[in-house]
């Protein structure tokens, strides 16, 4: 990607244009998104629970300086309301996030929005992890916090190539009794797969006390099929090609798709799991920061009642 000329819109073109991972992630985060996520946990309460590596913005008041005087490792008391939020990120990696109307794919799109909230949350002090995962398991970043942290996780985004097929929901059934921390857990992807399967490895996410979060990330052109001249699409993660009307199939495609969709909506409603539609031709700043103010507002009208 070609450096930026400007850095003052955040729509995808701009992002596009940014040099790496770092730099949108930053430029998304700061001056819009800093301030409005807040752990639920945070707090001074003087119940202590444990320490944590110092890291450079943490008040000097709360280093340990007996710990200091022992080891000669600089340490940070935390309280019980102070135990960092953790934020488990998984990014489908599978061949259908390689589509892309625009100039850029679904799985750029999904790259940007994981390196944002990384960022963010990193920046907030709490801890973040990263799955990266197609018909399965492919890459890993064990939940951490600090500049070592985000580098790992903007490292492995910068790699990650759309491959191999989708099983999202054997997926998250396999993944979820190894997220050791309780957390957050972020998903993106475009869920092209059976609703039935999802469910019931978010049903595992949720009992073991995680708060699963959906972001389905889809191109315009999957949700309007504005298609004329006769195309050749290549079957779901390549299983064949065909030559076909797009006018013919256009009706019973959006009612395919739209029905899906509902369907995960649904069900996601009835965990209680939110279920965030993204598409890849909005601006990334306007799609993540509006889901985080309802979410913001939703937990503080929570508190209130």
């Amino acid at each position: 990607m070609a450096t930026a000329k400007s850095q003052s819109a955040l729509d995808p073109a701009v992002l596009d244009r940014l040099s790496n991972l770092s730099l949108v992630a930053r430029t998304v985060v700061e001056g819009f998104m800093a301030g409005q996520h807040r752990s639920a946990r945070l707090g001074s309460s003087v119940e202590f629970a444990q320490h944590r590596e110092y890291v450079p913005g943490d008040e000097l008041r709360k280093v340990d300086w007996k710990v200091y005087a022992r080891s000669d490792r600089l340490v940070v008391k935390q309280y019980v309301e102070e135990t960092n939020l953790v934020c488990h990120l998984l990014l489908d990696a599978s061949e259908s996030m390689a589509y892309g109307s625009l100039a850029w794919t679904k799985l750029d799109y999904a790259r940007w929005a994981v390196a944002a909230l990384s960022h963010l949350v990193i920046q907030q002090r709490d801890t973040a992890g990263l799955v990266v995962f197609d018909e399965g398991f492919r890459t890993k970043v064990p939940p951490g916090n600090g500049a070592a942290q985000r580098a790992s996780i903007l490292d492995t985004l910068e790699k990650t190539e759309a491959k191999g097929t989708t099983q999202i929901g054997t997926t998250i059934d396999w993944v979820a009794p190894k997220l050791k921390s309780r957390g957050i857990v972020c998903i993106f992807s475009d869920f092209f797969d059976d609703p039935a399967l999802i469910v019931a490895g978010l049903r595992k996410l949720a009992h073991a006390g995680h708060e699963p979060i959906l972001f389905q990330v889809l191109d315009p052109e999957e949700l309007n099929f504005d298609f004329q001249a006769l195309l050749k699409l290549e079957g779901l993660e390549a299983t064949g090609i065909h030559r076909i009307d797009p006018r013919a199939l256009r009706q019973a495609y959006l009612e395919e798709i739209e029905a899906h969709r509902r369907e995960l909506m649904r069900q996601a409603s009835l965990l209680r799991i939110d279920f965030v539609p993204l598409t890849t031709a909005t601006g990334l700043e306007a799609s993540l920061s509006t889901y985080l103010a309802h979410r913001t507002a939703r937990a503080r009208g929570g508190r209130r009642s």
